[in-house]
């Protein structure tokens, strides 16, 4: 008993509706076959008056025959591989199919199409039954839910594929088209539908969705179906070609696709449940190209192998490390060999001077191999890795001297010196009993010293609040300067040569020169006398070397040189004395506090500067052979001396006037204090708390624009020292800085700094940048900042949030951990944290290639 349309409780359709089913299935295939064995001008299929009776029931056999061969491979999955004009050919057999039944289903008088539906008998009827109910038992079992749902859901937008962009013309195999009553369309609706019911039975909600899309299809099916029925196989694939060409790509490919699969689901079996449509789209996908576009995977590997480039995309910026001869060791403006090559002379050092090259590279310097975190002060005072500044030369030079030593995976520093075997402070407090008035510590904060060697004279001067710019060249004596400053004692790679030293006029407490091979007296005392620029009145030369305490010939020649010379600059030698335990000796001199002197000698000699001369241009003046007079007035800088240490760092200096304005507009005093207080309260409220800065890890620091050295002030109370940065185009408040007994240096940012590279723990940059773009290439003097700053150190920057936001892109792409963005009313806080990265790529600097 049939039950027409009606569905099971279960879902599943009744295996008695089959028999119309496959007599429509059987009439269609009879028809197509006739069609196909005749000339390729053959009748329209809705005519079925030209197929005989014999030829029909031979036909139906076959179809018979091969529904029973299907029962043993109803339920495999067929794999798809099926030429490509056979897909469209069958394709284009069931369209016709399918044409034909629509046009009866529109009330069309085809009688003859009409009775070939119930030509199967009854045995037919039940066969198909046995292997519909079969399948859809076997479907129901073994497929789940999300894998019919797909298939459900291409099945019923497999006609798709025979839309055509230019008239909108649909093939009719859709299993969309809805129709009512017993026309002969619904049969064949009810085979799409008995088939996705049966394996799809909970998917509904996404069929309906399907369905939606596929609406208007139907109506244009309905519309077309007597139009395409007429076309024969041929006319029909060329029409479609044709019409398919101003269509999108990916349209085409689908449907191709979707007819290929639609196809091979047929042939399997009328009766088993592959939807098709779903198959046709996910196979469609990986028979086209990527178009534009990559696929994940050729994505992801791109991203993993440009991680590991050394030229980083990110953001525009382009990274690569230096090539050159220097290696981790490189410092640009004292490593450009070509153009010390060019000099004419190096009898004045000047191959040890600053030669920056022509563009200011923007490269990163390599890390050591088996680089580590430096060793916290004050241990590093005393060891650091010796991977981190892998030398030995001094080692085996000076070894014998306790400059220097190795022991194991470290560089073991005793304390000792050329002058002062024994240890530093032993030294120390020799010159202070020497001369008691040196008072270290209180009258004596600044120093300079001269020819430092691992500076260990400076390093111990720290136990008495004492802060000593050392310095020497880099020469022969490997890494002098790079070991001082790994062992967190401030350093400077500089010579004494044919310029002057980038300090302003009368700002060192002490100069100090212990065996520093610095040859005074010649020439005039050209070297002496800049000593003599940049010592404070009243300040003193400890002058330790041999023609003090030997008497051989040459040291007794040099000693009478230099007893000349300082007597001709008013120098006054306070005193001489030996120290018996390193066996050494040592003179003090002191520079006059008034011009008394210089008025009485009976010759100009060595002359007095001219009045023109600005004692406090520093940056790339030649030496001159000259003094500049002492400043007298009592509101002169330099006429009297600073506040005892730690009173001088808080006190506006006596020579400040309340007429001159100072940098931010306020008088100039008042902008001291208030700078003082502005610095105090950001270190105290923002920069101790609020970065996530590891404090007790920093001990070098640089502050790249310091004005009056109000951040380096606020630090006091921490075990850390500041080398402050004046611009060279910025207000000229070193001497404000020197004078609170602080430390610092002219510079041009837009070269490279005289230090080694990982010098510095951290970097702090207060309205700097946005300056420097005017002038030179910010890439570059990012650059430089990673050279100088240790991995792990810490970047501050403080200005508008246009170049805050610049830094912090080229902070990314540079590998860095961005710790704290802060923005407001324009102006923007931001600090980050240099990582370990290095690239790979290489770029060679040819300059820098000896």
């Amino acid at each position: 008993m049939a039950m027409g349309k009606y569905s099971r409780v279960d879902g599943r359709r009744s295996s008695n509706y089959c028999s119309p089913l496959a007599i429509v299935v059987f009439v269609g295939v009879c028809l197509v076959g006739v069609w196909m064995m005749m000339s390729s001008t053959i009748a329209p299929i809705q005519n079925s008056e030209l197929v005989s009776d014999d030829t029909l029931n031979e036909v139906l056999n076959e179809v018979k025959k091969k529904i029973d061969d299907n029962d043993s491979r109803q339920f495999e999955d067929s794999s798809g591989n099926f030429p490509l004009d056979a897909a469209k050919r069958e394709t284009d057999i069931d369209s016709s199919q399918d044409e034909s039944d629509t046009n009866n289903s529109q009330g069309r008088n085809n009688t003859d199409a009409q009775d070939n539906q119930t030509l199967p008998d009854k045995g037919s009827e039940d066969n198909v039954e046995e292997n519909q109910e079969a399948t859809t038992e076997e479907n129901s079992e073994d497929k789940t839910e999300p894998e019919e749902e797909p298939k459900k859901h291409k099945e019923q937008n497999s006609g798709d594929g025979e839309q055509n962009a230019g008239d909108g013309k649909l093939n009719s195999e859709t299993g969309e088209t809805k129709m009512e009553g017993g026309e002969t369309n619904e049969a064949e609706q009810a085979v799409s539908e008995e088939s996705t019911d049966e394996s799809n039975s909970d998917s509904n909600e996404d069929e309906k969705k399907s369905e939606a899309n596929e609406n208007t299809f139907d109506a244009q099916l309905e519309n077309k179906a007597d139009s395409q029925s007429e076309e024969t196989e041929e006319e029909k694939v060329e029409r479609n070609q044709e019409e398919n060409v101003g269509q999108n790509q990916e349209d085409n490919s689908e449907s191709a696709g979707e007819e290929h699969i639609e196809t091979q689901a047929k042939d399997q079996s009328s009766n088993e449940v592959f939807p098709a449509g779903s198959q046709s789209e996910i196979l469609n996908e990986s028979t086209t190209g990527n178009g534009d576009w990559l696929t994940q995977m050729v994505e992801s590997k791109n991203e993993k192998e440009s991680l590991q480039s050394t030229i980083t995309k990110q953001n525009g910026y382009g990274w690569k490390l230096c090539n050159v001869t220097a290696g981790p060791d490189y410092i640009p403006c004292l490593d450009n060999v070509q153009a010390i090559r060019r000099l004419p002379s190096t009898k004045h050092y000047e191959h040890r001077e600053r030669h920056c090259p022509d563009e200011a590279p923007t490269c990163l310097v390599s890390l050591p191999e088996g680089y580590k975190r430096s060793v916290p002060w004050p241990k590093s005072r005393e060891k650091i890795w010796f991977n981190n500044v892998p030398h030995t030369k001094l080692a085996v030079v000076k070894g014998h001297q306790n400059w220097v030593k190795v022991t194991g995976e470290y560089l073991t520093f005793p304390g000792g010196g050329t002058q002062f075997m024994h240890g530093a402070l032993h030294y120390i407090d020799y010159i202070q009993k020497t001369l008691p008035d040196i008072a270290w510590g209180k009258r004596s904060r600044v120093i300079l010293d001269v020819g430092c060697g691992v500076a260990s004279f400076g390093g111990y001067l720290f136990d008495r609040d004492v802060l000593a710019m050392s310095f020497a060249p880099k020469d022969e004596h490997e890494a002098q300067v790079q070991f001082a400053l790994e062992r967190g004692i401030p350093a400077l790679s500089a010579v004494m040569g044919t310029t002057r030293l980038p300090f302003p006029s009368g700002v060192f407490d002490i100069v100090h020169c212990a065996r520093c091979r610095v040859p005074w007296h010649i020439e005039g005392g050209k070297l002496l006398l800049e000593l003599n620029r940049v010592l404070r009145p009243g300040g003193y030369f400890v002058w330790s070397a041999t023609p003090v305490y030997r008497k051989v010939p040459e040291d007794v020649g040099i000693w009478k040189a230099m007893s000349e010379l300082t007597k001709k600059m008013c120098w006054d030698l306070v005193s001489t004395s030996k120290d018996g335990l390193n066996g050494i000796g040592a003179a003090i001199y002191r520079k006059p506090t008034s011009n008394e002197c210089y008025e009485k000698r009976p010759q100009n000699e060595p002359p007095l500067c001219k009045k023109s001369d600005n004692p406090d241009a520093a940056w790339n003046i030649p030496l001159q052979a000259c003094m500049h007079k002492v400043p007298v007035l009592p509101s002169e800088r330099g006429s009297q001396w600073p506040e005892q240490w730690p009173r001088r760092v808080e006190k506006a200096p006596y020579w400040l006037k309340n007429s001159q304005v100072g940098v931010y507009g306020k008088a100039a005093p008042e902008d001291y204090t208030s700078d003082y207080k502005h610095w105090k309260t950001v270190v105290s409220s923002s920069y101790l708390k609020g970065m996530g800065i590891k404090w007790s890890s920093v001990r070098n620091v640089i502050d790249m624009k310091a004005t009056y050295g109000g951040f380096a002030a606020a630090l006091k109370d921490l075990k850390v020292w500041v080398m402050n940065v004046v611009p060279i185009n910025s207000p000229d408040t070193l001497p404000i800085i020197y004078e609170r007994g602080l430390l610092g240096i002219y510079h041009d940012w837009c070269e490279s700094f005289s230090t080694y590279p990982r010098s510095y723990d951290l970097v702090h940059a207060d309205h700097l940048f946005s300056d420097l773009r005017k002038r030179c290439q910010l890439t570059a003097v990012i650059a430089e900042v990673d050279r100088i700053l240790r991995p792990e150190g810490m970047l501050i920057v403080r200005d508008n949030v246009e170049i805050v936001s610049e830094v912090e892109n080229m902070a990314k792409s540079l590998q860095w951990e961005v710790r704290l963005t802060y923005s407001q009313n324009k102006e923007g806080l931001l600090c980050v944290k240099k990582t370990f990265w290095r690239p790979t790529e290489t770029h060679t600097i040819k300059s820098a290639i000896s």
